[in-house]
């Protein structure tokens, strides 16, 4: 029986959808991609991965991409289902030898991306090729009126950063009332020494944690 990952970020659709190709005669696990997971994809690869777009359209995109990246995971097909035509483009501009398709159309498209796996897949330069070209502030999710915590920031980072969006502005330290924390760490003992607190102080903010190249 053929192995098939579905992704999917929205666990009841993902269990309905699974059953879908359960159906169909495909041995299948669903849900979202934990960091674990990724490890177990890698070592053990599915014949085909499935990626939802209806829901968190740009982590479906990061994965292809991310997939991409390793030889273990390379060659297998990526299914991507559905989605903002506009982001399916998008998608299709740095994947194009992935298939697209419709949950209607999803058996016909499975079956023939299986059938004829990427001879020669694209591999992107980079995990973020997606985000080539974006300026810094977008990349780490800065919107107008932001308020964004500088952590232990390198001298001159505000110029590195460049140009903020609308009336966000920058306050040195952690706060509360950050939208988005950049903490700067220099070693792993200050990181691990600091992560509790800087997770407690940004709470269900963004966090970037940043380090030396």
């Amino acid at each position: 029986m053929q192995r098939v990952r579905l992704i999917h970020w929205q666990a009841e659709t993902a269990q309905a959808r699974a059953e879908e190709l359960r159906a169909a005669g495909y041995e299948v696990e669903a849900g979202p991609l934990s960091g674990a997971g990724l490890r177990a994809l890698r070592a053990e690869p599915p014949d085909a991965i499935v990626i939802d777009l209806s829901r968190s359209p740009s982590q479906g995109r990061d994965l292809g991409l991310n997939l991409r990246t390793y030889t273990a995971t390379r060659h297998v097909p990526l299914v991507y289902v559905e989605g903002n035509a506009e982001k399916v483009a998008r998608i299709q501009e740095l994947l194009p030898d992935a298939v697209y398709t419709s949950w209607d159309g999803i058996g016909p498209a499975l079956a023939e991306a299986i059938a004829h796996p990427p001879a020669e897949p694209v591999v992107p330069s980079s995990v973020f090729a997606a985000y080539a070209g974006t300026p810094l502030p977008k990349k780490l999710g800065i919107a107008k009126n932001a308020v964004v915590a500088l952590v232990d920031a390198p001298k001159g980072f505000a110029e590195t950063l460049g140009a903020l969006p609308p009336d966000a502005v920058l306050q040195e330290g952690a706060g509360t009332q950050a939208e988005v924390t950049l903490w700067f760490t220099r070693s792993r003992a200050q990181l691990e020494a600091g992560i509790e607190a800087m997770g407690a102080s940004a709470g269900e903010r963004r966090l970037w944690i940043l380090w030396p190249k």
